[in-house]
């Protein structure tokens, strides 16, 4: 007898229980979380530049609660399209807890269906390297995550090239977003 033909031999409760194929990512628990509550997801991003919304979207149903990215790598666009402060980009620049702030914000409002916001917004912000445009460290990250009960940010200093400051950040914003809720 093989061990498929003993789950009928099981109590009901244990029968129904899911068995894990294997180990999920933090983009497809986050993905699940989100059709659980029947909540959506818009996504803001500078430095990882599409990074995020790419993984969650390589997600088997996540069109049932993605609404979609905005990539404002330009300053101006944060303003225009995110509505972050103008006077908060002139004082402190594009890469400051309070623009990641804004911009988890202005995804939320702008990404929403209709009239009403999405119920979460994540949004990154950072210096990249190799240069700094305004004399931060390299590997300076902001992340924010934006819901109807409020905002979480994670100021991070990540080591590594580009490519690994990038891949980190992207990776901890869908970390940050699946541990507020």
């Amino acid at each position: 007898m093989t061990a498929r033909e003993h789950v009928h031999d099981l109590p009901d409760e244990v029968e129904a229980t899911l068995v894990s194929t294997g180990r999920r990512t933090d983009a497809e628990r986050l993905i699940e979380r989100l059709g659980e509550l029947g909540w959506t997801l818009a996504v803001a991003e500078s430095l990882t530049g599409g990074l995020v919304v790419a993984e969650l979207v390589a997600v088997s149903g996540a069109s049932a609660v993605v609404r979609g990215g905005v990539v404002a790598y330009a300053t101006e666009l944060k303003q225009r399209l995110l509505h972050v402060d103008g006077a908060l980009l002139d004082a402190h620049g594009a890469v400051h807890p309070r623009v990641a702030r804004q911009m988890a914000e202005g995804a939320r409002v702008a990404l929403g269906p209709g009239a009403a916001a999405a119920d979460v917004g994540i949004a990154t912000t950072g210096i990249a390297g190799p240069g700094s445009p305004d004399g931060q460290p390299v590997g300076t990250v902001h992340i924010a995550v934006a819901t109807a009960l409020g905002v979480r940010i994670e100021s991070l200093q990540l080591e590594g090239d580009r490519a690994q400051i990038r891949a980190e950040a992207s990776a901890r914003a869908i970390r940050l977003a699946l541990d507020a809720l």
